[in-house]
């Protein structure tokens, strides 16, 4: 029963597995037309089998399938799980719980900041997976033998990366460091997109508040339309299409039509007729209705040379103690810290005891860091 095409089979196999401590999931999706994931496949591993879950087959209710992924006596297992996890919140509202994520968990084991699958299973089982398969149609069918046996594995080698990580964070004593670093991933608030909100994750040099209504207003609409329609936003509107519009600010069809990077006809049809209302309501909000101005960081004078070196020593502790660099501390941090925020990360809990107590040191002039026989060392100052 390598492939499940009814719902019957479903109920059968998913009844089995609510025994089980814990299963291991993946996916196989197609998204390049389309705003949401259409799921093509759904992979599960239980203790005995692995079974490929086919939602296109006529007829067949996942039902059972969203009964197992909430069932709150067994751990769902995934590997880079957000946009498998995307896929069922899509269509349930819910995150399966509970679940861990074997990527973050290597992360706190030290295999470094996004352990690829492959990697994984090559370092702890010492097979070599076929990777052939990954970018073909999901959505056709029939599915071949290979491409079944591909999604497959995608489940059955994952059960040994789990078991061997889990065990060398117990190992370790890093349960509760897996558990703060999976708080995201089991939010569901980390897989909608509030169109109201989208705005904020734009790459844009603007910084007056007209501007940034103006923004914000077009990529409201931009979302809500790539939702209605299930595109993805880039068919509706590009990136660098949006930032030429706010730039020119067109109040005419004429003077819409000549901003570079649109489609043939977009000024002239109902999309453009939208945008220039969009626009023209954006241009009459109050200035107090317009966003603020984001507070700008200031780096003391020199800051370039101490981040720097808290680079250095952040590598060093990382490669010390066998965690991901990015996993005890990000760039943005370190400026934060730099910048003498309060509300920086890895001074509070276990990142403080092992990263940000030797950066305060360092940042006070008490720790230096040099090289001795090529080998990065730290040694207290005075």
């Amino acid at each position: 029963m390598p492939v499940i095409t009814t719902t019957d089979e479903l109920a059968r196999f998913c009844a089995a597995q609510a025994e089980a401590d814990f299963i291991t999931v993946d996916t196989e999706f197609m998204r390049e037309r389309t705003y949401w994931s259409r799921l093509c496949l759904a992979q599960i591993g239980g203790p005995m089998e692995a079974v490929a879950v086919d939602p296109l087959a006529e007829g067949i209710d996942l039902a059972p399938l969203h009964a197992l992924l909430e069932n709150p006596r067994v751990l769902k297992v995934f590997h880079a799980a957000r946009q498998d996890v995307e896929i069922f919140v899509h269509a349930t509202g819910r995150v399966p719980m509970p679940m861990v994520d074997t990527q973050v968990m290597a992360m706190v084991c030290g295999f470094g900041d996004s352990a690829s699958y492959e990697t994984l299973v090559a370092q702890l089982t010492g097979e070599r997976l076929d990777k052939g398969s990954r970018f073909t149609d999901w959505a056709r069918r029939p599915l071949t033998p290979r491409q079944v046996e591909y999604a497959l594995g995608d489940v059955t080698h994952l059960r040994r990366v789990y078991v061997e990580l889990a065990a060398r964070i117990a190992r370790l004593g890093r349960e509760t460091w897996l558990q703060d670093d999976m708080a995201a991933l089991t939010d569901p608030r980390t897989y909608t997109s509030d169109p109201e909100e989208i705005w904020k994750r734009l790459k844009f040099k603007a910084d007056k508040p007209r501007a940034l209504a103006l923004i914000r207003a077009l990529a409201i609409w931009r979302e809500r339309e790539a939702q209605r329609l299930n595109v993805p936003r880039g068919r509706v509107l590009k990136d660098e299409a949006l930032m030429e519009i706010v730039h020119h600010a067109p109040k005419t069809v004429d003077e819409l039509a000549h901003v570079r990077g649109l489609n043939g006809g977009f000024a002239e049809g109902r999309a453009g007729a939208t945008v220039l209302e969009v626009l023209a309501e954006a241009q009459a909000l109050p200035s107090s209705a317009c966003p603020p101005r984001e507070p700008r960081r200031v780096l003391p004078q020199g800051a370039a040379a101490t981040l720097d070196l808290l680079k250095v020593l952040l590598h060093h502790v990382s490669d010390e103690k066998g965690v991901a660099a990015r996993l005890i501390a990000s760039s943005d941090d370190l400026e934060a810290f730099v910048a003498d925020a309060s509300d920086v990360r890895f001074l509070t809990g276990w990142r403080r005891e092992m990263f940000g107590e030797q950066a305060l040191a360092l940042k006070s002039g008490a720790l230096a860091v040099s090289v001795r026989d090529g080998r990065i060392v730290t040694c207290p100052v005075g």
